[in-house]
C-alpha cells in the first residue's frame, strides 16, 4: 500500500474531492484525521471508511480558525504519535464580475482558500520537522494559472496564492524534507460547480473546450494527490501538478 504507515491531515474531507481523497488514502494505509464543517457527512464518510476495515477519524474543522487547527493537529499527535501528510483541500467557489463583488465575499474567499491553507500548513510545520519530514499537497486550481470570464476574481486570487504560498513553503522548508507541491484541477464532477454543470447550454461549451472531452471526477484528482503525499514524488517539491484533461494546454 502506498501510504501504508503514514498519518495523514485532511481539510474539506466531507465530501466531494476531500472525501475521496480520505477514502482512497485509507485504502491505501494511512491513518486518516479529517475536518469540515459539514458534521453529520464527516462523520458518514468516518463510518463508511471503518466499515471497509480503513482507519479514520472525523473532527470539526473551520479552515479560517488557528484553534481549530490546533485542536486537529494535536488530536493527529495524541492518536498517532506524528503527522506525515496534509491535505489542504477546502475551498469555495466564487461567480461572477469584479464589480460584483463585495468586501465581505473578497474576505470570505481568501479568508477560506488562502488564509485556511496558510494556517493549516503553519500547523504542522513543526510536527513535520520533529518528524523527519512531510509532504504537504495544496489544492488550487486552474483558476490560480489563468484568467477566467465567468469567475469572480477574488477565486482566481485565492488560488494563485495558494501557487505562489505552495513554492514558498516548498523553499524555506526544503532543508526539513518537507516537501510542497500544489495540485490544480480543471472543471471536475463535484457538489462545488453542480450548479453550473446543470445548466446544459453552459455544461456543453465547458465540455467543447476540453481536449479530453469530459469533465474529471473526484477520483482523478485523489489519485494526483495519493502521489504527491507518498514517497513516489520525494525528489517532487515546489511543483504544479495539473489534472485538467489538457484545458490549459491549448
Amino acid at each position: 500500500m502506498r501510504l501504508e504507515g503514514k498519518v495523514a491531515l485532511i481539510s474539506g474531507g466531507a465530501r466531494g474531492q476531500g472525501a475521496e481523497e480520505s477514502r482512497l488514502f485509507a485504502k491505501e494505509g494511512a491513518k486518516v484525521v479529517f475536518g469540515d464543517v459539514l458534521d453529520d457527512l464527516g462523520l458518514q464518510v468516518e463510518a463508511e471508511i471503518r466499515e471497509l476495515g480503513g482507519e479514520a477519524t472525523y473532527q470539526h474543522l473551520d479552515v479560517t480558525s488557528e484553534s481549530d487547527w490546533e485542536s486537529l493537529v494535536q488530536s493527529a499527535l495524541d492518536q498517532y504519535g506524528k503527522i506525515d501528510v496534509l491535505v489542504n483541500n477546502a475551498g469555495v467557489v466564487s461567480r461572477g464580475t469584479l464589480e460584483d463583488t463585495t468586501v465581505e465575499e473578497w474576505d470570505r474567499v481568501m479568508d477560506i482558500n488562502a488564509k485556511g491553507v496558510f494556517l493549516g500548513t503553519k500547523s504542522v510545520i513543526d510536527p513535520m520537522r520533529q518528524n523527519g519530514g512531510g509532504s504537504i499537497v495544496n489544492i488550487s486550481s486552474i483558476s490560480g494559472l489563468i484568467g477566467q470570464g465567468y469567475l469572480q476574481p477574488v477565486y482566481n486570487s485565492s488560488k494563485g496564492a495558494v501557487r505562489l504560498l505552495t513554492k514558498s513553503t516548498a523553499i524555506q522548508y526544503a532543508s526539513d524534507n518537507i516537501r510542497a507541491n500544489s495540485v490544480h484541477p480543471g472543471t471536475v464532477a463535484t457538489e462545488m460547480n453542480a450548479e453550473r454543470r446543470a445548466d446544459v447550454e453552459t455544461f456543453k461549451q465547458s465540455l467543447e473546450k476540453i481536449p479530453l472531452g469530459r469533465v474529471g471526477e473526484a477520483l482523478d484528482i485523489a489519485y494526483g494527490v495519493l502521489f504527491l503525499a507518498s514517497d513516489e514524488s520525494s525528489f517532487m517539491t515546489g511543483s504544479e501538478l495539473v489534472i485538467d484533461g489538457g484545458y490549459t494546454a491549448q
